[in-house]
C-alpha cells in the first residue's frame, strides 16, 4: 500500500480519488458512511432542507409577484425524505469516485508511524493521512445532556413547536432559518456580542436585524446557565432569564476527532486539532499527515479538499478561503474583516453598496442586503469582501478569484459587469471605496 487515508469525508475521498488516478495504491478507512459529516450530517442535508424552506417562503410571498397560491401546506417529513434521497444519491457518486480504492470499514488505531490497526488487522503504508473530521461540541452546562445536536436534528421527521438554539454561528443560524420557515418558534442564544462572530460585524448585525424582523428571536451577549425539561436559562447583563422551549439545539461549534494512538507516537495535538505544516500537511512525525477539520486550520469542507490538494503537491493559497452562511438572505465573506484590518493597523479604504439600489435585486424582491469591500490604501489590493444578500455565496467567489490572482480594486472597477445582474453590487462597492 502506498497511501492510507483515515476518513472518507470531502478531504479524504477527494484525495483518495486523485492519488489513485496518479497511480498510487490507496486504502481509505471509514467507520461510518462515506462522504463524511459534510455529505451525511452537514453541508448537503442542511442545504436540501434550506431549499425546501426557501421554496416554502417563495410560495408564501408569491402574491407580491402577481401570483396567488392557495392552500400552501408545509410537510417537513417529505422535505426530510427528499433530503435523505439527495444524500443517498450523492453518496453513490462518492462510491463511484472511489472505484479502484480499497475501502476498509472500521475504526483505525495507530500502531506506529506507518502502521494502523482496523478490526484486529494491521495495514502499513509509508504515508498515512488523518482526515477524521470533527464532531459537535457539548459544553459543560447543567442539563446539557437534554439538548440535541445537529446530528440528531437532521434525523428527525417531526419538529418541536418551539426550540432554543444555543449558538449563533453558521450552524445555529442556518437551522434557525430552516425551522422558522416550517413554523417552529425559534430563539437563538449567542454568547458573543454578535452572531456569526467570525464574520464582519456590519454584515452580522444587518443579518441579525433582518432575522429579527422575520420573527426569529436572537439574544446576544448571553451565557446559558442551565437546560431543563422544556426550558433554558441564561444570564444577560447580570440577570438570569428562563424561556420555554420544547427542544434545545446545541450549536456551539465542533471539535476534532483524533484517532487513537497518535498522542503516543508524539504527534502534537492542541485544543484546535493536530498541528501540521500548512505547506505540506505533515505533522511533526514523519509520514503522518492531517487534513480537514482535524487539523483545526479551517473547519470548512472546501478547506479539507484544498488540504488534500496541498498534500498532492498543488500550489494552493490557504489565505483566501471564501465562507458562506445559507441564511435568508445569504451571507458570504472572503479575506479580512474591517475589525481584523484595524487590529493589524492596516491603512484601508472601505466601499459599500446596497442591494436596494440594484435593478436585478429589485426585480427579485430581494433588496435587503449590502456588499462591503475592503482595499489597501497604498497597494489597492483587495483585503476582504463581505456580502449579505441574494446569491451572496456565488458573488463572493468572483472576488475570491480576483484576490487569488492578485488583482486590485482598480482591476475590478475597470471590468464590465453585465446589466442587470447582482454582480453590479460588487462593482458599485468598489466604485464607492473611500
Amino acid at each position: 500500500m502506498d497511501l492510507i487515508i483515515i476518513g472518507a469525508g470531502p478531504g479524504g475521498y477527494e484525495l483518495a480519488a486523485e492519488a489513485h488516478k496518479s497511480g498510487l495504491e490507496v486504502a481509505v478507512i471509514e467507520r461510518d458512511n462515506i462522504g463524511g459529516t459534510c455529505l451525511n450530517r452537514g453541508c448537503i442535508p442542511t442545504k436540501a432542507l434550506l431549499a425546501s424552506a426557501n421554496t416554502l417562503r417563495t410560495a408564501r410571498e408569491a402574491s407580491s409577484m402577481g401570483i396567488d397560491i392557495d392552500g400552501i401546506i408545509p410537510c417537513y417529513s417529505r422535505a426530510v425524505e427528499r433530503k435523505d434521497g439527495i444524500v443517498a444519491q450523492l453518496r453513490e457518486g462518492v462510491a463511484m469516485a472511489l472505484d479502484g480504492v480499497t475501502l476498509i470499514r472500521g475504526e483505525a488505531r495507530f500502531i506506529s508511524h506507518d502502521t494502523i490497526e482496523v478490526n484486529g488487522r494491521r495495514y502499513s503504508a509509508p504515508r498515512i493521512v488523518v482526515a477524521t473530521g470533527s464532531e459537535p461540541v457539548r459544553p459543560d452546562i447543567p442539563g446539557a445532556d437534554k439538548a440535541i445536536t445537529s446530528d440528531e436534528l437532521l434525523s428527525m421527521s417531526d419538529l418541536p413547536k418551539s426550540i432554543a438554539i444555543i449558538g449563533g454561528g453558521v450552524i445555529g443560524i442556518e437551522f434557525a432559518c430552516i425551522l422558522h420557515e416550517f413554523g417552529v418558534d425559534v430563539t437563538v442564544i449567542e454568547f458573543c456580542k454578535e452572531i456569526l462572530p467570525t464574520f464582519d460585524r456590519d454584515i452580522a448585525k444587518r443579518l441579525r436585524t433582518r432575522l429579527g424582523r422575520n420573527g426569529i428571536r436572537i439574544i446576544v451577549g448571553a451565557t446559558v446557565t442551565s437546560i431543563g425539561d422544556g426550558n433554558v436559562s441564561y444570564d444577560l447583563k447580570g440577570k438570569t432569564i428562563t424561556i420555554g422551549a420544547e427542544a434545545t439545539l446545541m450549536a456551539v461549534g465542533r471539535r476534532p476527532v483524533i484517532p487513537e494512538g497518535l498522542t503516543e507516537l508524539g504527534v502534537e495535538i492542541t485544543r484546535r486539532g493536530i498541528t501540521v505544516n500548512p505547506g505540506t500537511m505533515e505533522t511533526g512525525v514523519h509520514g503522518i499527515y492531517a487534513i480537514g477539520d482535524v487539523n483545526g486550520l479551517c473547519m470548512l469542507a472546501h478547506a479539507a479538499s484544498a488540504h488534500g490538494r496541498i498534500f498532492m503537491g498543488h500550489d494552493v493559497n490557504l489565505d483566501i478561503i471564501p465562507a458562506a452562511v445559507f441564511s435568508h438572505p445569504e451571507c458570504a465573506m472572503v479575506g479580512l474583516t474591517e475589525e481584523q484590518c484595524l487590529q493589524r493597523q492596516l491603512d484601508i479604504r472601505v466601499g459599500r453598496s446596497l442591494f436596494r439600489a440594484n435593478g436585478k435585486a429589485v426585480t427579485m424582491n430581494e433588496t435587503d442586503g449590502m456588499v462591503k469591500v475592503i482595499a489597501d490604501s497604498h497597494s489597492d489590493a483587495i483585503l476582504g469582501c463581505h456580502i449579505m444578500g441574494p446569491h451572496a455565496s456565488d458573488l463572493v467567489q468572483a472576488v475570491a478569484d480576483m484576490m487569488t490572482i492578485g488583482a486590485t480594486a482598480d482591476d475590478i472597477a475597470r471590468s464590465i459587469h453585465a446589466h442587470p445582474t447582482l454582480s453590479e453590487t460588487v462593482q458599485a462597492a468598489i466604485d464607492n471605496l473611500a
